[in-house]
Parts: C-alpha cells; structure tokens; sequence
C-alpha cells in the first residue's frame, strides 16, 4: 500500500491521538501476571499489541476486547503454562523482551521469536544480565532471537543482583524488573541514564516496592532502580490510558511545519520521561503549548495547542536523546524544514529499531532533495524544504510516517510506498491527518 501526500493544505482542528503504546503492553501484560481481572480502557488496539495479546492466550491468559475497553484475567506467575510452540512476537521488541521477563520469573519453559526484522535486534543486553540472575536462557547465533528460556524448580528462586547496563533502555528495564520480582533479594540497577518510567510507576500501584533516582556510582552519574521480590499476588489495574505522546510528534510536527496551521490535541500523556520531542522541537522555535489537565494510569496528562512555526536548525544530544529515541524520524523531517543545520549525536541505538533509522531516515529524506549526512551516533540535515518524489517505509512503522508528515510541507507531491506498516502503532494516522485537512490519498497494491 502507498499512501500520496500532495502538499499545500494547513492542518486546522482538533484531534486525539491512540492510547499509549508504551502503557498498553505494560498494562496488558502486568495485568495477566496479577491475580484477578484487570480493566483497561483506551488500550492501543494496533498490530504490535496483537502479538502480546496472541502470545499471552497462548499461555493461558484469557482477555477480551470491546472496541478499546481490555479485560485481562490475570493468572499470576504461576498459573501461566508452558506454551506448545513458539511465541511469536512479530515485529515487536517491547513484547520479546518484556515477555522474556515475565517467563524469568514464572520459570517456565518456552521459546520467544518474531520477524525477519525482529530477529535483528540485539537480545544479548537482555540474555546476560537474566543469566546472572540464575535464568537458563539462551540467544541464537549473533545474540539474536529466537530466545529459548529453560523450566526452573519449584520454589526455587531466581538470584537478586546488581547490573550494570551498557544502555538506558525501558524494554530491558523493564525485563529484568519482572525478573527480579521472583529473585532472593533485593535487585539494583544502574543505567546510563533515565529511561521512561511507566514500569516502576505501574507496579508500585500494583503493590510492588521499587524505587529510583540519580545517583554518583564509580565516578559515573547513574539512573538507579531499586526492586524488591513479590511478596503477595500483583493488584489487578483498572485504567484508561492517555494519548500516546509517540503518535502525537507526528501531529505536532506535521502542524509545525505546514503553513497556516493550528491544531489542538486532548488528553495525550506528558510524562517527563517522553516529552523530549517538544523540548527540542521548542529549541528550534516552534509553537507548541501544554496545559496539564490531571492525571491518568499514574501518569501527567495534558492538552497541546501546536501552530505553525519557522524552525532554526537545532542539536540534540545527551540526555535528551533517551527522552525522545521513538521520534527521531519525525524530528527529521522537522530539520529538513528548518533553516539551517540539525544536529544529533549519542545516538547510536537508532541503528537498533524497527530499521537503522540514522540510514534509512537520511536515505528517505535524501530521496525528496534533502542533504544529510551520517554519523556512527546520529546525523546532520541541513534544512530547506524537501522536494517530491517515491520514499520507502523499509517496514518502520514511524518512518513511514515521518515521510508522510515530510510530504505535508514538500513542494510536490510525496508518495509513501510500504505504508500499511503504519497500522503496527497509529492504525487511524491518515484518518486523523485528514480530518484535520491533509490532502492523502491510497493506493492499494496492485493483486498478484
């Protein structure tokens, strides 16, 4: 499928975005690991947490889905069995290595896979530190999936541990917190830096004591997560989950960038730990107001106002690389309507999405005129306004749409090819684009 983008059109009215990704897997998933039934409304219904929900009745989970409302009957770390195949995550590395956390502590048997695409994305960061706690697990050649993670004992507990992670990453936090809840003890660890916090925020609702904050370690400034093991069951969850702040930079900077536009979007999440997208964005001088509104699943939620803008080149580095790794692509086609250079560097694990997205972001936007070049840790595009042409998604959800949002302030039309992988995360994106006045139009392929 290939989505035309003719340009021309300011984007003017208001929107929501789906519920969060990022909360709709932890709240899935953390509710089938609880004891009793789970409610959670606004959940992200889209193609990767298909596989969870795939994954999890296969191991016994039962869940029903109404629209947008998830009723999840949880079966505690024990009731969870031992699948007859193997678990297919598709393309989705949040479910593989969350997934693989939740098996750690359930101690049960099973083999986690995917995609082509999935099977290249680095498993080790998540097989060593699992293997210190005690966890028979193994990746395949090259510290890839699939992963097979072997039965324990009964009664037998996982080892409490202190890690030292290479990179700030919520998937494997994530992991190795679940793992931790069946450990003997009291589990640290130290990352980079501050990672997204919807786990630790998550479970300590569900009565599990963890804790974190920056800390000086070695001579290191570090992110520090204390976990201790379960004592009782996990409480079930009953939320609705806010706007996912990932879906909404596509908005945000597609009204940034277009001529005469002025949108709002309601009740999107705005938790610290995601927001960096607007800090660099407003860096570069654009347009964008939040009004915090309260407080939904644990986490700030606020409305934003975004009116077009004239962007200045801007840098992005350091810390805040972590607090906005999902939007780059998008901050792409921001820079290469900016005047002047963009600059980002430290960021070295876009090599490891869904694509390499230092390459295939500055082969896309090379394709529409747009002059990039390459780092091992980033990138460089120098600003203007993208030409027309024929991109392609190389099966990332987010670049294709961030060549879609690049083609709303190109000066022809922009044809996207690859875009039903746009259905992974924001199944509504065109949809909701062209409510608010977007010129798109599809094209099926043609059958075989």
């Amino acid at each position: 499928m290939r989505l035309i983008v003719t340009p021309g059109n300011p984007l003017r009215g208001s929107a929501r975005v789906p519920g969060d990704k990022s909360l709709s897997h932890r709240a899935l998933l953390f509710g089938a690991l609880a004891s009793g039934e789970s409610r959670i409304g606004n959940f992200l219904v889209s193609g990767v947490t298909k596989v969870m929900l795939d994954a999890l009745a296969a191991l016994g989970v039962d869940w029903t889905l109404d629209e947008n409302i998830l009723r999840v009957k949880g079966k505690g770390f024990a009731g969870l069995r031992s699948p007859n195949t193997a678990l297919n995550c598709g393309n989705s590395a949040t479910t593989i290595r969350m997934m693989a956390g939740a098996l750690a502590a359930a101690g049960i048997e099973a083999v986690l896979d995917g995609s082509p695409g999935l099977r290249r994305r680095p498993m080790e960061r998540i097989v060593e530190p699992l293997r210190c706690m005690g966890v028979p697990v193994e990746a395949s050649e090259g510290g890839t999936a699939p992963l097979r993670l072997g039965a324990r004992p009964t009664g037998k507990k996982l080892s409490a541990a202190v890690l030292d992670l290479p990179v700030s990453s919520a998937q494997v936090k994530t992991c190795l917190l679940l793992a931790a809840l069946a450990a003997d003890g009291e589990t640290v660890l130290y990352e980079p830096g501050p990672s997204r916090d919807h786990t630790e925020r998550m479970l300590r609702s569900m009565g599990v004591e963890v804790e974190s904050r920056i800390v000086e370690w070695g001579g290191r400034v570090l992110y520090e997560t204390h976990i201790m093991p379960l004592e009782t069951a996990l409480k079930p969850v009953e939320m609705n989950l806010p706007g996912d702040i990932s879906a909404a930079a596509f908005l945000i900077v597609a009204a940034t960038i277009t001529p005469g536009s002025d949108i709002s979007i309601a009740g999107v999440s705005i938790n610290p730990t995601r927001t960096g997208i607007v800090d660099a964005l407003r860096g570069m001088g654009a347009e964008i107001e939040i009004v915090e509104t309260g407080q939904q699943a644990g986490e700030p939620v606020g409305d934003l106002r975004v009116r077009y803008a004239q962007l200045v080149g801007g840098r992005v580095d350091g810390a805040l690389v972590v607090r906005m790794i999902d939007e780059f692509s998008v901050f792409g086609s921001a820079a290469a309507c900016a005047e002047g250079d963009s600059i980002v560097r430290d960021a070295s694990e876009l090599r490891y999405k869904e694509s390499d997205r230092i390459h295939t972001l500055c082969e896309e936007l090379g394709r529409l005129g747009v002059v990039t070049e390459e780092a091992d840790d980033g990138f460089t595009i120098h600003g203007g306004t993208p030409g027309g042409g024929t991109v392609q998604s190389h099966g990332d959800h987010r670049l294709a749409m961030a060549m879609t949002v690049a083609g709303l302030a190109a000066r022809a039309p922009v044809i996207v090819e690859g875009a039903e992988i746009i259905d992974e995360s924001f199944p509504a994106f065109m949809e909701t684009l062209c409510r608010l006045g977007a010129n798109i139009s599809v094209e099926e392929d043609n059958p075989v």
